[in-house]
């Protein structure tokens, strides 16, 4: 397809404004907490795109929107974990996306709707990882976290249900996340650019998509501040409940 064409193409994406809407809203969220992106853009996003040009979608605009937010996160994140995080998942997002060709889409929109509600209740009522984190639970965290966003595109759930909810360094938890959510969409963009899931089309519509989405992730960190972290919190919560409550199938 050539490039005009497909340029073409992309403006008529059905829904193309609430998806513009609905990323922008989401960068405002990674932006001054680090997290929460796919978990608010996927329950809208696979109303209108195939599974397939969702998960794209959000890695690759993930991957323009940190580069907002790498250089400080980078220097706060712990590395070493961080690596041994996105090592693992690495190693398990093909066998994501193979399950994500294999399951059907209305199959695949509830199995995302599940993991962003129990990655919700759990974050909202103070469940806590009792045990210690060593290097094998972070690698099944890591392997985990691939599969399932290979699969749905919700890269964050299992780190922060697992991990990143027994922090209490809120500054590392966010260097963290952003560090590893990055890691993860580059694996997750280059899988499916070698699987030929994704066609000029769709990385048009990624591309249209990161405008409003690297604004609003800028204006979300210049608003981030550790004292008033229960606020961010309250107000993500929200968000990310009226989108996966907007996304059920039943909804349709």
């Amino acid at each position: 397809m050539l490039m005009p064409d497909a340029l073409h193409a992309a403006l008529a994406t059905p829904g193309l404004i609430w998806l513009c809407l609905t990323i922008g809203a989401a960068g405002l969220v990674r932006g001054f907490t680090g997290f929460g992106t796919a978990m608010i853009f996927v329950p809208v996003g696979t109303q209108f795109l195939p599974v397939a040009d969702v998960v794209f979608m959000m890695a690759a605009t993930g991957i323009f929107s940190t580069m907002a937010l790498a250089p400080q996160a980078w220097r706060e994140c712990d590395k070493g974990e961080v690596s041994t995080l996105a090592l693992a998942a690495a190693v398990t997002v093909p066998m994501g996306l193979w399950l994500m060709t294999r399951i059907d889409p209305v199959a695949l929109r509830w199995i995302a709707s599940g993991v962003i509600g129990l990655t919700l209740l759990a974050v909202i009522t103070g469940w806590r990882w009792q045990g210690r984190l060593g290097w094998p639970g972070r690698f099944a965290i890591g392997g985990g976290a691939g599969t399932v966003g290979g699969m749905t595109g919700l890269t964050g759930p299992v780190v922060i249900v697992f991990y990143l909810a027994n922090a209490r360094d809120v500054r590392r938890v966010r260097a963290n996340t952003i560090i590893f959510l990055a890691m993860l969409d580059i694996v997750i963009v280059a899988n499916i650019l070698l699987g030929g899931l994704a066609d000029t089309a769709t990385l048009w519509v990624a591309l249209i998509l990161t405008v409003p989405y690297l604004i609003t992730t800028l204006i979300g960190k210049r608003l981030f501040d550790p004292s008033l972290e229960k606020l961010y919190r309250v107000a993500s919560y929200g968000v990310i409940a009226a989108a996966v409550i907007s996304g059920l199938p039943v909804l349709d």
